[in-house]
């Protein structure tokens, strides 16, 4: 039996990526570091290799999904192809839709950032915009890249908590939050499994849970890796995930 005082082991999914002629598996450093800084956990890394990753489940206590410069493939969720040049990773698609249906089976906490926040919504159901920033009444939620990386990951807009929710009881019912804003695509029909757990100021679902609370489920639009020392919403955030993480660890010490 393994010691219940070990850290929990979480598994980072990664991205398939070409570098020259040579496919490589990425995974941004801020990211590992604040799940390390912030959930106190130990971080593993998952190769997008498909439906063989999933003899990997057994051996953690959460999955952590990352953002990243690729979008999902339209397929995924009924979308169709606008005839533009996106950035894809095929592999990534199937090894998260894959792993995330297994886990929430199974009860592993999740907790996804960005492009996971999307691919969680999408792995029970949900579907996706592709181009928020072309839809009426909806504000620009891509960062300015023309300025400093400290700009573009600074606070951009408000949060709007759900009651009761996760994120709202972390913060101990303050239901207004302000986040960073780094997306091109978003929400547009949440699975019918989850719940809203915030909301942009123009409508858009920036936060989700499972809506019958059976685990961890949580899918976060922003990027609350950034600095989370410096902010409390952030780093409860993550602390939230690893006590998630610790609880199911125990759990299955005992089961």
């Amino acid at each position: 039996m393994v010691s219940k005082n070990q850290k929990p082991i979480v598994g980072i999914t990664c991205c398939s990526s070409l570098n020259g002629i040579h496919h490589q598996q990425v995974v941004g450093d801020k990211y590992i570091k604040a799940l390390m800084a912030g959930s106190d956990v130990i971080p593993v890394l998952i190769p997008s290799f498909g439906e063989a990753m999933l003899e990997i489940l057994p051996h953690l206590d959460g999955i952590y999904l990352t953002g990243s410069y690729s979008n999902m493939e339209p397929h995924h969720f009924g979308g169709t192809e606008l005839g533009i040049d996106m950035p894809r990773d095929p592999n990534r698609d199937t090894t998260n839709l894959t792993l995330l249906k297994k886990a929430v089976e199974l009860k592993i906490p999740v907790l996804g950032i960005c492009r996971g926040f999307q691919e969680m919504n999408v792995a029970l159901g949900g579907t996706l915009h592709q181009q928020v920033f072309e839809l009426e009444n909806m504000t620009e939620h891509r960062e300015d890249k023309s300025v400093s990386i400290d700009e573009q990951y600074s606070l951009s807009h408000d949060l709007n908590l759900a009651e009761s929710g996760i994120l709202s009881t972390l913060m101990n019912g303050e239901l207004v939050q302000q986040v960073n804003s780094l997306h091109g695509q978003g929400v547009d029909k949440l699975a019918d499994s989850l719940k809203v757990e915030g909301t942009a100021p123009d409508g858009l679902i920036e936060a989700f849970s499972l809506a019958d609370n059976a685990s961890y489920y949580l899918g976060l639009q922003w990027h609350p890796e950034w600095k989370i020392a410096e902010n409390a919403f952030y780093s409860e955030i993550f602390k939230s995930f690893g006590d998630a993480c610790r609880k199911y660890k125990e759990n299955e010490a005992y089961s």
